[in-house]
């Protein structure tokens, strides 16, 4: 384990960069005067296509690759898809020890305080108290979910830039509209633009938090084996993620065909991008 190293600092600092684009999202809540519901849809669905196609691709691939190092050919494709499924069922697990309301306020919700502007603050228009327990619930919620986000940004811009790079502005795409669910409630029930911005900053904070911990556990059991478990787990995690709460939120956003012009356009943006690092 050694935090000094070049390598291990680039990555942390990639994780942090993830993780702090969730404050955005607390600015877009602050400063807009209305909601562009289509280009959150849009937004959501590219992150998810970007999710998909290198954790499907690039992070199987890697993760394979060092099983069949550490097992044999056959064997180690057995042990990556274990590992994959096992990514999955650890945030299914994640999820229903921490339902995760990602966007938690509705679309009509969103649309109305920010519409509301400094009326807002007054508490014209909804309950301050249940506003408040959503932003209670969403921001424990959603500091949760970062913490492996944090810890897959990390490893795989360890192993590689060039992998690691995409796949947290993947993440980081999708933490601000994060940061934009637990914004609004927040300000909107505490009147509060620091509050609101404090606690998006708490929340990214996660991921790099995330790394360092998930780093200081594994660093001493770096093998082929251990790499390789961690990438699966990682694939499997971001792909459910993907599939459980980008793309339905993106959908219940969408007037039209964003959510499949998002997918298609965020795999080929991260393909474009691996092809050209290649």
């Amino acid at each position: 384990m050694d935090f000094s190293s070049p390598a291990v600092q680039v990555a942390l600092a990639i994780a942090f960069f993830a993780g702090m684009t969730t404050i955005l999202g607390s600015l877009l809540v602050i400063f807009a005067k209305q909601t562009n519901t289509r280009l959150l849809a849009f937004g959501l669905a590219f992150s998810a296509g970007s999710m998909v196609y290198i954790s499907l691709v690039e992070i199987f691939t890697k993760a394979n690759q060092s099983f069949v190092k550490a097992a044999g050919e056959k064997a180690g494709y057995g042990w990556t898809t274990l590992f994959f499924f096992a990514g999955v069922a650890l945030l299914i697990a994640l999820d229903r020890l921490v339902p995760n309301p990602h966007l938690g306020l509705s679309d009509k919700d969103v649309g109305e305080n920010i519409a509301k502007g400094s009326g807002a603050a007054a508490g014209e228009g909804y309950d301050r108290k249940r506003v408040a327990r959503v932003g209670l619930l969403a921001a424990l919620a959603i500091t949760a979910h970062n913490l492996p986000e944090g810890l897959a940004t990390f490893f795989a811009t360890l192993d590689n830039p060039v992998v690691g790079a995409p796949l947290a502005i993947a993440i980081a795409v999708h933490n601000i509209p994060e940061g934009v669910s637990i914004a609004v409630p927040v300000y909107y029930a505490t009147g509060s633009k620091t509050k609101a911005v404090i606690a998006t900053a708490i929340s990214g904070l996660a991921e790099p938090f995330g790394a360092i911990v998930g780093y200081a556990i594994l660093a001493p059991y770096l093998t082929d084996f251990v790499f390789g478990s961690v990438f699966a787990v990682i694939a499997g995690a971001m792909v459910f993620l993907a599939l459980d709460e980008l793309l339905p939120a993106a959908r219940s956003y969408a007037r039209g065909h964003e959510t499949v012009y998002g997918i298609v356009i965020g795999m080929g943006a991260m393909a474009l991008s691996l092809v050209l690092f290649k």
